[in-house]
């Protein structure tokens, strides 16, 4: 059974590497072979910091670009949040976009594919985890690290991942195929 995968490119920052590295999650995730895919920016749904009048559990949004990013997250049956690290943080836009929904996220793995210094983003996975949490869906412990990523992007602006990253992604499609299932079938129960 095919589940839908939808890759989140959680920057909407002018200049972010983001979306380099969301081509190469989302190809790489193609080729898996277990999903559905597609690849969503943020920045397409120009969300505001939560401008709906009502609490997002009422789903009585008001503004078509909420709607959209609804309808978007709704769709999914996994997600994978491509991230940066700022300040130790995830950024202010993804926060922003997993506030502004709720019921959409509830009984829905997602893994984290994060980039950064030193770290490789593993600072803002964590906060990022706690929240994706909050929100009901099941967060992995499985993260895809990748530290100082412009090393990793070559002249042309493609990014070329090492054996541990594409290890790491072998291993987040394999659990998050593994818990969209029964999840499924958890929200098909009411």
């Amino acid at each position: 059974m095919f589940m839908k995968l939808n890759i989140i490119i959680g920057s909407t920052r002018p200049g972010r590497v983001g979306p380099t590295i969301a081509k190469w999650v989302d190809a790489f995730a193609r080729e898996h072979g277990k999903f559905e895919v597609e690849l969503v920016d943020l920045e397409a749904f120009g969300l505001p910091l939560l401008d709906e009048p009502k609490h997002p559990r009422m789903q009585e949004y008001t503004h078509e670009h909420t709607k959209k990013w609804s309808a978007s997250v709704a769709s999914a049956d996994a997600f994978i949040f491509v991230t940066p690290e700022y300040d130790y943080f995830p950024p202010a836009s993804l926060i922003n976009a997993l506030q502004a929904l709720s019921k959409e996220w509830a009984y829905k793995p997602a893994g984290i594919v994060s980039y950064g210094g030193i770290s490789g983003g593993l600072r803002a996975s964590q906060e990022l985890r706690s929240l994706i949490g909050t929100q009901n869906a099941h967060a992995l412990p499985q993260v895809v690290p990748v530290p100082f990523f412009p090393k990793f992007i070559d002249e042309n602006g493609a990014f070329t991942a090492n054996d541990e990253m594409k290890a790491g992604a072998t291993g987040l499609l394999d659990e998050l195929y593994k818990w969209a299932g029964p999840l499924a079938s958890m929200r098909a129960e009411g």
